[in-house]
């Protein structure tokens, strides 16, 4: 007798969550379409209409959402709909059924065009939020009590203590309608090239630290280069004809590449240094190889997707291959220098593609501040997909400044807590390198909390999109809710409430599975 096989408890324990996770949604969809059903009358809009057919379109109304049946009777009729999402006997499996709108919409087709448009917002918040607030979160860790770091830490809760639609009336102010009218003529003015050259003077030598000497230096040549390149773009009308070309794509490659070695590997592993100017050259191959292919963009972000795709796979292959007895440290920085080297390419397709929009929109105005896109835009898919962008950085940013606080302090305090502890000390004693001790001992280490954050984070996030899109007029999961709320209209406001339930409690599932790849003491 063969033996049977133990399931792996990592299997048992996703079985139990997801279980758990079922159980949590359907008490909460109950709970949610009771104080629904209980919080208004769908039918105030016509008890007091004078016209001739107002009470059939009531009995209509009555009988389509089934209000002269108990609340459980509705429910169970939504909740059968609902089913067929994971429902194996359908005709066509996963085929949903959210029910019809007061108005006589599918809800179904809405909610999916709704977390399309939210969903893009909220995980390009995230996913910003989390780079710039945990590497802040190491920089003012590493210098701690500095004016870096108390600096930065005003400034973020500054921000932080926005609300959100404050937040989005500044960038609406300031980042769309003066920018607008800036780019009716845009040219830098001496006022502003001193005032940017003095800034990023005293920004730069603080971000870098070193002596007094050191910043000293450092400010001179960031003023000089600021007063020379600023004056340089204003003359070839870099900011409506932008682009980076190949050469300053190559050199902020090879910049890349060696400062990602430099902090990973150290220069003085020479095979790694190798894998990852080998990126850079695979990267401009691929820059003229795929740019005809990429400007009749067949398959749209399809296509883009599957060459971002082949380019870590090929950076994977190259760092296994090539990175000697440092594999995974040459794995590491040549996937990181694909992904550079893959972004630089994609801006400069929409640099490229910048003119063609400022000529379609209306007036030259590139930012719209109501609305996903630009309506009845002529051109070619370059053009919607770039019109698209436009309208998603400025709504992004206000939803950033409510995370990128959270990440950065719980990185800062988990790191100072870490360098804390004897191993840490124990390594320093031994000579290990600074940059291993914070990469590879110190930041992995403080990593658990940042897991748990982003789960809830993501959840927020979704929640204060509905702010934010109100304010900006984007059609999305939002408007959606408020407008189900106030027609008392049970089909949208459960679509938006059971898909922003599952997303959030998927993610803190997500979260859990995480904790077992960062630590390996924690045992499902």
């Amino acid at each position: 007798m063969t033996e049977r096989k133990a399931i792996p408890p990592v299997l048992i324990y996703t079985i139990k969550r997801l279980g758990s996770t079922l159980l949590v949604l359907f008490g909460a969809s109950i709970l949610c379409f009771w104080l629904l059903v209980i919080s208004g009358d769908p039918l105030a809009d016509l008890r007091f209409d004078t016209s001739p057919d107002a009470q059939v379109r009531m009995e209509q109304r009555i009988e389509f959402l089934m209000l002269d049946e108990p609340w459980y009777i509705r429910y169970w009729h939504w909740l059968v709909g609902v089913l067929g999402c994971i429902d194996p006997t359908d005709a066509v499996i996963g085929e949903c059924d959210f029910g019809t709108s007061i108005g006589g919409t599918d809800v179904t087709g809405m909610i999916m065009n709704a977390a399309a448009a939210s969903l893009r917002l909220v995980a390009v918040a995230t996913f910003a939020s989390m780079i710039i607030g945990i590497l802040l979160g190491i920089a003012t860790a590493i210098r701690q009590y500095s004016l870096f770091d108390y600096l930065s830490s005003f400034i973020i809760f500054l921000f932080w203590s926005l609300p959100p639609f404050v937040a989005g009336i500044i960038g609406k102010e300031y980042l769309a309608i003066r920018y607008n009218n800036w780019m009716q003529s845009p040219h830098f003015t001496a006022g502003n090239i001193l005032f940017v050259a003095a800034a990023l003077a005293f920004i730069v030598p603080l971000i870098l630290g070193g002596s007094t000497r050191r910043r000293l230096i450092t400010g001179a040549i960031m003023f000089v280069y600021t007063c020379t390149v600023m004056p340089l773009l204003d003359h070839i009308y870099f900011m409506e004809h932008p682009r980076l070309g190949p050469a300053v794509i190559l050199a902020l490659g090879l910049m890349f590449a060696v400062g990602t070695t430099a902090l990973i590997a150290g220069l003085k592993n020479r095979q790694v240094l190798y894998v990852a100017l080998t990126m850079v050259v695979v990267g401009m191959a691929a820059y003229y190889g795929t740019w005809e292919l990429i400007r009749q963009a067949p398959g749209g972000y399809f296509l883009l997707m599957g060459l971002f795709v082949l380019a870590i796979g090929i950076a994977a292959v190259v760092g296994r291959l090539f990175g000697g007895y440092a594999k995974g440290q040459a794995t590491m920085v040549a996937v990181l220098t694909s992904i550079i080297m893959s972004g630089l390419v994609l801006l400069d397709h929409y640099m490229y593609t910048w003119p063609g929009l400022l000529d379609a929109k209306p007036g030259g105005r590139p930012i719209r501040t109501i609305g996903q896109s630009t309506p009845n835009l002529d051109g070619d898919w370059w053009i919607h997909s770039l019109d698209q962008l436009t309208q998603l950085w400025i709504p992004t940013l206000a939803m950033m400044l409510l995370s990128v606080a959270t990440y950065t302090r719980y990185t800062r305090s988990s790191m100072l807590e870490v360098n804390k502890q004897d191993y840490i000390r124990t390594a320093r004693a031994k000579g290990v390198e600074e940059r291993t001790v914070v990469l590879k001992h110190a930041f992995r280490n403080s990593m658990l909390p940042l897991a748990t954050i982003v789960a809830f984070d993501f959840a927020a996030l979704i929640s204060g999109a509905v702010i934010v899109e109100r304010v900006f007029g984007w059609n999305a999961m939002g408007t959606m809710f408020i407008t189900g709320l106030m027609n008392v209209d049970p089909a949208p406001v459960m679509a938006v409430l059971i898909f922003t339930g599952f997303v959030a409690v998927m993610f803190n599932l997500l979260a859990d599975l995480v904790y077992a790849v960062l630590d390996p003491r924690i045992r499902v």
